[in-house]
């Protein structure tokens, strides 16, 4: 159970955030800043495509590699099919994973590696495949690690991944929102000097001012009435959130939300988007998780007893509600209530479509980490 005071004791928070998830968190503006100006320094400004690549491969591991694939395929739409490429099996090196190449790959593509760690062989195994098929190879990682010098070898790019100066051996939280755009940003700068999307230097900074303005409202330091953070946070405490997003913006944000809940705070959580998670997740909000305990065994002993785990609809929208449209929320919420399920709802403020990305990473980022902060105290 939540200990909600937790939540308004900034010097208690400080204390058990040994992981430095918090600071992360804070710190994605900078380092979209940083970043940025990494990719720049790398040469991606420079580049000179020949046209747009025909299609977008992109490979990488753990949760932030996996959310960049996820928000690369949603921004650039149709304007080029993005493959992530799931591994297929290990590497000679014992636990080590294997990617391949589809067999249709080749020199009017982009194989796109992102890693916080590089150590992985079976990425530079896939980065020398890419040569050898005539690939161009673009990569996010630490600088001097076995992948940048395997990339550099295959005449490929890499741009070194941006570590904040408090990281231990420039090592980044691995699912952590620094790891995110540390990764992110430099691939959109690159997928914007292709042509695939928007994102010239400008956007960038604007995206990086309003993940100040989001960590300044969801910080420790102000109360959670006024938080949104952790107004999420502590409604969701012992509940199963299911996450329904709407808006090609906000699905990515949601299928984040449930892994990196359950990576850094240990919860579950389901993710859909809208229509389609009403049918899908109608029979978990008519079952005992709506319900929560038995409230017919009215006499029974609780206080040595954990809550009961009840679902909790998590409402995200990738754009106002004022702004129109068609849109499924209403019905999302008739379905909720109608089933005793409560809801909570969030949206960003108006802005450009990667602007209201960052604003809704950054909120649920931040109520992971107090979710993941309780936890740790509990």
């Amino acid at each position: 159970m939540l200990d909600e005071s937790l939540l308004d004791d900034p010097e208690a928070l400080a204390r058990a955030d040994r992981r430095g998830l918090l600071r992360g968190a804070a710190e994605a503006g900078a380092r979209v800043r940083t970043a940025a100006r990494y990719a720049t320094e790398a040469g991606v400004g420079a580049l000179n495509p020949e046209g747009r690549p025909r299609a977008v491969l992109l490979a990488g591991s753990g949760t932030a590699a996996t959310g960049v694939a996820d928000l690369v395929d949603a921004l650039t739409g149709a304007s080029a099919p993005v493959t992530r490429l799931r591994p297929t099996g290990v590497a000679p090196a014992a636990g080590a994973l294997r990617w391949t190449l589809p067999g249709w790959a080749g020199p009017v593509d982009l194989l796109l590696l992102a890693t916080t760690e590089g150590t992985e062989p079976g990425l530079s195994q896939l980065a020398e495949q890419a040569y050898r098929r005539g690939v161009t190879v673009v990569a996010v990682a630490p600088r001097s690690s076995p992948l940048t010098e395997a990339v550099h070898g295959s005449r490929g790019l890499a741009v070194p991944l941006a570590t904040a100066p408090h990281e231990e051996n420039g090592e980044t939280q691995a699912a952590g929102p620094g790891a995110l755009w540390a990764l992110f940003t430099p691939l959109l700068a690159l997928l914007d000097r292709v042509g695939l999307i928007t994102a010239p230097a400008d956007t960038l900074e604007k995206v990086a001012d309003r993940l100040d303005r989001t960590a300044e409202r969801c910080g420790p330091a102000i109360a959670t009435y006024a938080n949104p953070a952790k107004t999420l946070a502590a409604e969701l405490a012992d509940s199963l959130p299911l996450v329904w997003t709407e808006g090609p913006g906000a699905a990515p944000v949601g299928r984040r939300f449930a892994a990196v809940l359950a990576e850094l705070a240990g919860r579950p959580a389901l993710a859909a988007p809208l229509p389609e998670a009403l049918p899908a997740h109608a029979g978990l909000l008519a079952g005992a998780l709506a319900a929560g305990a038995d409230p017919d065994d009215f006499f029974r002993d609780r206080v040595e007893e954990a809550q009961a785990l009840h679902a909790r609809v998590v409402l995200l929208r990738d754009r106002p509600a004022d702004e129109g449209g068609l849109t499924a929320a209403p019905a999302a919420r008739e379905l909720a209530l109608g089933n005793g399920t409560a809801v909570s709802e969030l949206e960003p403020e108006p802005g450009s479509d990667l602007e209201a990305l960052a604003e809704l990473l950054a909120v649920t980022d931040f109520a992971t980490c107090y979710l993941a902060l309780a936890a740790a105290t509990g």
